[in-house]
């Protein structure tokens, strides 16, 4: 792991950070969620339900990473601590974990954000609180942009992958486009900006057609982009919105590329739901993450994993919460064992490293930049094995 760091940045960081006294500090005067021997970091997201694979198995990655830095020692001295609320992937849900993480549990910082509806609604109350916030699964630009003094985010955003969607039909040489999206605030927040680049590039999608979350027949959406001719279709879709649309497709003799995003970047649960033979020939997906949980190279941090959590899946989710763990615990190390959020959120600021599990590094700009992420990375089913595209 390589590590850079500028001390002008720093500074500028500081002085951003500024402000952010207020709920810092218990009533004895030390920073909150944080001991001589420990300091505690909390997560939400859902740990249950179809969407479990971006709460539940992320913050299982985080406790990886925790595990690992505490049985070395911890933090500076101290161990690192993770405290779960669950959200129900919902509004409500997210705003209700802040609250409970903030000023109930006080811990000293949150880390997670799974669901990008119900991350996008708990931005206020983070904001108030203060509390710094690391998104590892959330994908909407709004959360972080324009940038929030105590928000910043591991993960590629929804206007990052959209653009990257398009640049990767085009360069497979696809001439008919098309788009299939769902309709709530989380495909919005992909749609508009494709939509916006699909302009800049003078594209017109032959066909845009909407598709419901728990949609269990796409026939008609199949047929539709079948008769188009269509040879890429840009898919902003859940998984099980997705695996019904190919699976639909293949039944009626039609498969075009299909381009998908981080939302559906497991495989095997993936091909699962589509439920027919060698399905995803067609079909590639932006990754945040280098490595699938098989890959020899996180081979340490999967068996740490599964040796944490028998009763879990091995997932590639794991890998979003080993990544933004990483950079969490560097911000720690990088804040002084004298620990404070604004320490904390000017080491954030000045973030500039290699990660083990990202496709790409990790650079944030206080103030300019809180979306750290720039990177996507391409997977594709080949003989059997996912793989990543060059």
């Amino acid at each position: 792991m390589r590590r850079r760091y500028q001390v002008a940045a720093i500074t500028a960081a500081l002085a951003f950070g500024t402000g952010l006294a207020a709920g810092t500090a218990s009533a004895d005067g030390h920073t909150q969620g944080i001991t001589d021997t420990e300091v505690r970091i909390g997560a939400f997201g859902p740990f249950g339900g179809p969407v479990y694979l971006y709460g539940k198995l992320v913050m299982n990655g985080v406790e990886a990473v925790f595990d690992k830095v505490n049985a070395e020692g911890g933090v500076h001295g101290r161990n690192v601590v993770l405290v779960r609320e669950d959200d129900n992937c919902k509004p409500e849900g997210a705003i209700a974990a802040v609250k409970k993480l903030a000023y109930d549990q006080k811990v000293f910082a949150i880390i997670g954000g799974a669901c990008s509806n119900a991350t996008l609604a708990s931005v206020p109350e983070l904001e108030k609180s203060g509390i710094p916030m690391v998104v590892n699964s959330a994908v909407a630009d709004g959360i972080t942009d324009p940038p929030k003094t105590n928000i910043y985010t591991t993960q590629l955003t929804s206007g990052v992958e959209s653009r990257a969607q398009i640049d990767f039909a085009l360069a497979r040489g696809a001439k008919k486009m098309a788009v299939v999206r769902m309709t709530d605030a989380w495909a919005m927040a992909r749609y508009n900006p494709l939509i916006a680049y699909a302009e800049e590039k003078g594209i017109e999608f032959v066909e845009n057609l909407e598709l419901g979350v728990d949609a269990n027949d796409a026939t008609p959406q199949a047929l539709k982009l079948k008769g188009a001719g269509v040879d890429a279709v840009i898919m902003i879709l859940y998984p099980k919105p997705g695996a019904v649309l190919i699976r639909d497709s293949l039944k009626i003799g039609s498969n075009p590329l299909w381009v998908g995003q981080t939302a559906i970047n497991d495989f095997v649960a993936f091909e699962k739901q589509v439920g027919v033979p060698d399905a995803l020939t067609n079909f590639v997906t932006i990754t945040a993450t280098a490595y699938q949980p098989g890959d020899p190279e996180v081979k340490d941090w999967t068996d740490r994993v599964k040796s944490l959590f028998p009763n879990d899946e091995l997932s590639v989710f794991n890998m979003n919460g080993i990544g933004s763990a990483q950079v969490l615990v560097e911000a720690l190390r990088k804040a002084g064992r004298d620990l404070t959020r604004d320490g904390f959120l000017a080491a954030m600021g000045d973030m500039d490293m290699e990660v083990d599990v990202y496709a790409g590094p990790i650079k944030c700009q206080a103030g300019v930049s809180h979306q750290c992420n720039q990177h996507p990375g391409w997977l594709a089913l080949e003989d059997g094995k996912v793989v990543k595209l060059q």
